[in-house]
């Protein structure tokens, strides 16, 4: 027998096996978990905790398409890659009204990438991303719509999400993307609570009334407008167009869009309980 044998034997004769060092290791393993709940902490500053918090919740949903072909395809590609890499999303829409999730709520899933919304700028960060199965070119199936309803409620009231902070890919990307497309039924999900339309007794604009500061305002980057008109024209005329220049109908929707976010945003009259 080798030394080394030798000696392994003596430690297990001597009571040093697992029931001997597996209490070490998992302490160890403990004090590793409590250091890594700590790692936060800057250390710059001196620790003084307060108990008034709660976790970080996204503040918008971002539609898309999958332009593939099957759900069971583009979750393949939700959970592994495409050709730019890594992707994923929330939740995966089949158009039989089937709903996968594929990342906690709670987690960033790589689906929106590069664009902005308003003042947000990092919208993984920022939002719940829910895929939903078609190829671009095709109508979005009723009971699809009717499930993606339903998903929205619960998400936009769990989380807290304002209502009409619903938007498509191509909203926050335009050029870069084009989902979920002029085919997306934008008006009937408004219709059910959801995102933003213009108001219909608006009228038309003033003619002073500045169509591209309405568009900044809703949220659209101008980076590119005849892309973010484009995009625009997808979301609220259901049409596919090219040009840089607003017509007289798109001035029309932007100034409807924007008469109903200012009531929207309107503080609320004081009810009798409200007053002094």
């Amino acid at each position: 027998m080798t030394h080394r044998k030798a000696r392994a034997a003596q430690a297990l004769a001597g009571g040093r096996g697992p029931a001997h060092w597996l209490p070490r290791l998992l302490v160890a393993l403990l004090l590793l978990v409590l250091l890594s709940a700590c790692a936060h902490r800057n250390p710059l500053a001196r620790w003084e905790r307060s108990p008034n918090f709660d976790a970080r919740r996204p503040v918008v949903v971002v539609l898309h398409y999958t332009a593939g072909k099957t759900a069971e395809g583009s979750l393949h590609t939700l959970r592994t890659a495409n050709s730019n890499g890594p992707v994923s999303a929330h939740y995966l829409l089949g158009k039989d009204g089937t709903l996968y999730q594929l990342v906690d709520e709670r987690k960033r899933a790589w689906h929106a990438g590069d664009g902005r919304w308003g003042t947000l700028t990092d919208l993984n960060s920022a939002s719940i991303g829910i895929e939903i199965d078609n190829d671009g070119y095709s109508p979005y199936p009723d009971v699809q719509i009717e499930k993606l309803i339903v998903l929205l409620d619960d998400v936009t009231r769990r989380q807290g999400i304002p209502r009409q902070q619903v938007i498509g890919h191509e909203d926050m990307a335009p050029g870069r993307k084009i989902d979920p497309g002029p085919l997306f039924p934008w008006k009937r999900l408004h219709e059910a609570g959801f995102g933003i339309w213009p108001d219909p007794a608006a009228g038309d604009p003033p003619p002073e009334f500045d169509g591209w500061l309405a568009m900044a305002a809703i949220g659209y980057p101008l980076d590119d407008r005849a892309n973010a008109l484009q995009s625009f024209r997808h979301h609220f005329r259901g049409m596919r167009s090219q040009g840089a220049e607003l017509d007289a109908e798109d001035r029309r929707i932007l100034y409807g869009l924007s008469r109903s976010l200012l009531q929207a945003r309107a503080p609320s009259a004081p009810t009798t309980a409200d007053t002094p």
